[in-house]
């Protein structure tokens, strides 16, 4: 007969962080504190629920931190990007030919998880995503524009991870 030792919880959101980072968070999990301790934290989700909204918040955004950045064509919820692409945003990056001209589009997707988020967490992924704008790649310069924008990113960025654990292995915590 096998023997029935608990398998430990996987936590693929936090896969980059240190065996002593995910004990604990593996502790909080088997002793159902961590929903807690984010609602605790973080007691109330925002309202920007639909796609004018999002449109309007991240806008606000751009106009304070990337003002001379390239425009945004599409800013929307994405109820397909967390499944499809494993992702939490995309921004997208197109370029035509028009005329003798090249031309640009920009777009952000937003998952749609992050409607019913507590509001620091979609401003850390809308500031990550409008980050690509202006550079590419994940490096040293897309992170210092990202606590630029969000000085405290890389904090929001770690309980966002958390947040997301808490949706996979737990449900919502919001009611």
């Amino acid at each position: 007969m096998p023997s029935s030792t608990p398998q430990p919880v996987t936590l693929r959101y936090l896969s980059a962080y240190s065996q002593q980072v995910q004990s604990q968070i593996r502790s909080m999990v088997e002793q159902d504190t961590l929903g807690k301790f984010l609602l605790k934290k973080y007691p109330q989700v925002h309202q920007i629920n639909n796609d004018k909204m999002l449109r309007d918040y991240v806008m606000d955004l751009k106009n304070r931190h990337l003002r001379k950045s390239s425009p945004l064509s599409k800013i929307v919820y994405d109820k397909k990007i967390h499944v499809i692409n494993n992702a939490l945003g995309l921004h997208t990056f197109i370029s035509r030919v028009q005329g003798s001209k090249l031309k640009s589009k920009n777009e952000i997707r937003i998952s749609d998880i992050f409607k019913t988020a507590p509001e620091p967490f979609l401003e850390m992924i809308v500031v990550h995503e409008l980050a690509h704008v202006r550079v590419k790649a994940h490096d040293k310069a897309f992170y210092q524009l990202c606590e630029h924008m969000l000085p405290n990113y890389h904090q929001l960025e770690f309980e966002m991870r958390l947040y997301l654990t808490q949706l996979e292995l737990k449900g919502k915590i919001y009611a």
